[in-house]
């Protein structure tokens, strides 16, 4: 879905005296901060940089703040982290609410020969994929709606295994059908900073993935703007729904 890895090598010039001080000069460097101010954050980007770099997944921001020192806006610190990585060959990137380093889109063809050998999803799953995606929250039954056909058990359970796909939650109707939708590992693999970053029908036709003679009255919906909030007709999983689902090692009771 990114574009990234299509971009050309741009060649630069880096100071030298900016890159021996770029963690510690950069944009850190505040007008409107004091000396101390600035050695704080400074600091404090260093010790972030270390923990999102030793992390195999994306670190929160909630994770970093139970980290780092008390007072530390990190939001901004992030953003400033962010930039002094934008022209390296690992940049820094934000995946939902965590961020984690990836390899620089336009140098993505130097790990072509490294990368593990995936096993592609078949025309069912990417379909049913997609529908998640962009219908989130949505049932089996909805999916089958959309879709017109059947949709084996098979398929969803191929989409849970890549933990691209997850359930939510219960729907508040008869029956209380499980709700599907995205994780955050979807977004990684996507290279999407959030959810509504999908592309939305001018840029599906652009791809070639949708006709340019669409019926008038087709459109695309617009996903939420965070996928981990429940919607207000849905209920949280509990521990008995995970049981009834196979997910959670039913509890041993004494006689």
């Amino acid at each position: 879905m990114s574009e990234r890895a299509n971009a050309s090598v741009i060649p630069f010039k880096v100071d030298e005296e900016q890159e021996e001080g770029e963690l510690d000069q950069g944009s850190a460097q505040n007008p409107e901060q004091n000396p101390a101010e600035r050695l704080h954050m400074s600091e404090a980007m260093r010790m972030a940089e270390a923990i999102v770099f030793a992390s195999a997944e994306p670190v929160s921001e909630k994770q970093l703040a139970a980290r780092l020192p008390d007072g530390i806006n990190i939001a901004l610190a992030m953003v400033e982290l962010q930039q002094i990585y934008a022209r390296r060959g690992v940049n820094l990137v934000r995946v939902g609410d965590a961020w984690a380093f990836r390899t620089a889109g336009d140098l993505a063809f130097l790990m072509s020969r490294d990368t593990v050998q995936q096993r592609k999803l078949s025309r069912a799953a990417l379909e049913v994929l997609a529908i998640i995606a962009y219908h989130q929250p949505v049932t089996r039954a909805e999916i089958e709606d959309i879709r017109g056909v059947e949709t084996s058990k098979g398929t969803l359970d191929t989409l849970l295994e890549t933990e691209w796909v997850r359930m939510r939650g219960r729907r508040k109707t008869p029956g209380r059908p499980v709700t599907y939708g995205t994780t955050e590992t979807f977004l990684d693999h996507f290279a999407l900073e959030e959810i509504r970053d999908l592309p939305g029908m001018e840029e599906l036709k652009g791809a070639g993935l949708l006709s340019g003679r669409m019926p008038s009255n087709f459109s695309i919906p617009l996903p939420p703007a965070d996928a981990d909030v429940l919607s207000e007709d849905e209920d949280p999983l509990t521990d008995i729904d995970l049981e009834e689902l196979g997910l959670l090692t039913p509890r041993v009771t004494e006689d």
